[in-house]
């Protein structure tokens, strides 16, 4: 494509011709001022669209919603959800518009969507905008997510609007555009089930299964749909799991029918190693703490079999009976991802049996607990014990006694060092270094910004120069917490 002329952006409306019951035709505002912060040129490409274009005054209006071409038709999608266990039957886009969908260059669709680009009609009285703060974050992490080979919905760019957005102070504003297989949830179908158009709730599963998992179509396409979620879902989160992700706001809206991860607003990674940990300022019972994850996945999908009862028979006892043993294989397939996953961090024999991992790693995970030691870190010191050097693991821990049994039992399984290096980081987003980027970006300056991006998204490379990015959390950093910025 050349960056002399303006390219042919092809915007298709799938959606929005599908389920028209669940998308509102609505234009992004327009921006005051429009400077472009960050592009994922590779991303971009992936995309087919043109990085050099996507920089000229053109390309940036339509990274923010009022360039799009004339046969497009952005939408604000309608869904229900679960706020912290309260159920809200209409939430949808408050800030945020599906510009439309795009095919890359391996022939997916990928949605094209939003967030922060002005008030829809689901907007409940918020502003419809967004700071530059909170969509940074949502780029850096996602953008690491992926690179740590994590199911996600990714970031194109973040454009500053020129707009002051008022939150605890004045903000700079700005708009996110992120990428998607699609932004289907556990949500959209709460909302098409409230509306008791069952021909609406069997289309939009008709929809997920050709967009999402056309082995469901199958004699039981909604029973096998429901499963496929559930599968995907399990390990979904066993990957969370394992690289001490903490996603903040597990709400039924923000949990998607393709299995990616969705929604970066109070999220963090774990430093030091904590089940309860909590980041969201907003989750002051701990509902969505690190170690409640799983279980807050498999209420979430409780409440999707809930919504499609109707679908997967047409005796409502049947529907049930099918619902609840789709739902019971969810702990073992989660287990059985944790598992493998913990293996690999620990290097040990694919073919070692798991009732000697999960004990083993348990065990590991109470004494990473109860000595405050970094989660990160210590996996990959880790494998410098594997070499024979295990100075460095035994000195993360005040009494070497416990760590010095544990590592006894480890080092007779024969652990592969090599292999631990390819599947625990040196680099992920440290929640110290993404508060000074943020900071910086905020007053004007991206390069720590980019500094931290080029860290993350080659995240088992450890390289001179980015010391600081592979290091635990000052001591006085304290308690950390995020907010959704809304």
């Amino acid at each position: 494509m050349s960056s002399t002329s303006p390219p042919t952006v092809a915007l298709d409306g799938r959606f929005a011709r599908e389920l028209a019951e669940l998308a509102v035709p609505w234009q992004a505002d327009e921006p005051t001022d429009p400077r472009l912060l960050v592009l994922n040129e590779p991303l971009a490409a992936a995309l087919r669209l043109d990085p050099a274009w996507l920089q000229t005054p053109a390309g940036v209006r339509l990274l923010v919603g009022v360039g799009v071409p004339d046969d497009a038709t952005p939408v604000a999608q309608a869904y229900a959800g679960h706020q912290f266990g309260q159920f809200v039957p209409r939430l949808g886009d408050g800030r945020a518009l599906l510009l439309g969908e795009l095919v890359d260059i391996d022939g997916h669709l990928r949605d094209l969507h939003l967030k922060g680009s002005g008030r829809t009609p689901f907007a409940r009285g918020g502003d419809g905008l967004a700071a530059v703060g909170p969509m940074l974050r949502e780029y850096v992490v996602s953008e690491a997510m992926h690179a740590l080979g994590i199911p996600t919905t990714r970031s194109l760019a973040v454009v500053a609007t020129g707009r002051a957005v008022r939150r605890e102070t004045l903000l700079p504003g700005a708009v996110l555009a992120r990428v998607a297989s699609s932004h289907l949830r556990v949500g959209s179908f709460q909302y098409a089930r409230g509306t008791g158009d069952v021909d609406l709730l069997r289309r939009l599963a008709d929809h997920a299964i050709v967009r999402h998992h056309p082995a469901a179509e199958a004699e039981q396409p909604y029973v096998a749909l429901l499963d496929a979620v559930i599968a995907v879902q399990a390990s979904l989160v066993a990957r969370w799991m394992l690289v001490g992700f903490v996603h903040g706001v597990m709400n039924t809206d923000n949990m998607t029918i393709s299995g990616e991860t969705i929604d970066y607003g109070p999220c963090a990674f774990l430093d030091a190693f904590d089940p309860a940990a909590v980041y969201s300022s907003i989750d002051h019972g701990g509902r969505y703490a690190y170690g409640n994850q799983p279980l807050a996945a498999q209420w979430n999908l409780a409440r999707l079999a809930e919504a499609v009862l109707p679908l997967l028979h047409h005796d409502p006892e049947r529907a049930v009976v099918l619902a609840t043993t789709a739902l019971d294989r969810f702990p073992g397939r989660y287990e059985a991802a944790w598992s493998l996953g913990m293996r690999a961090k620990l290097g040990l024999p694919e073919d070692l049996d798991p009732a000697i991992v999960v004990p083993l790693a348990e065990e590991l995970l109470a004494l990473l607990r109860d000595d405050h030691v970094d989660f990160t870190s210590f996996f990959r010191v880790l494998a410098g014990a594997a070499r024979g050097d295990a100075e460095p693991t035994r000195r993360l821990f005040p009494d070497h006694r416990a760590i010095d049994a544990w590592l006894t039992r480890w080092l007779a399984l024969s652990p592969a060092a090599d292999a631990m290096d390819r599947v625990n980081p040196v680099y992920i987003p440290r929640n110290h270094l993404i508060e000074e980027a943020l900071a910086a970006a905020t007053d004007g300056d991206l390069t720590p910004l980019h500094r931290l991006v080029e860290a993350v998204t080659a995240p088992y490379d450890e390289r001179p120069g980015f010391e600081r990015h592979a290091a635990a959390a000052p001591p006085d950093f304290g308690a950390y917490r995020t907010f959704c910025g809304t």
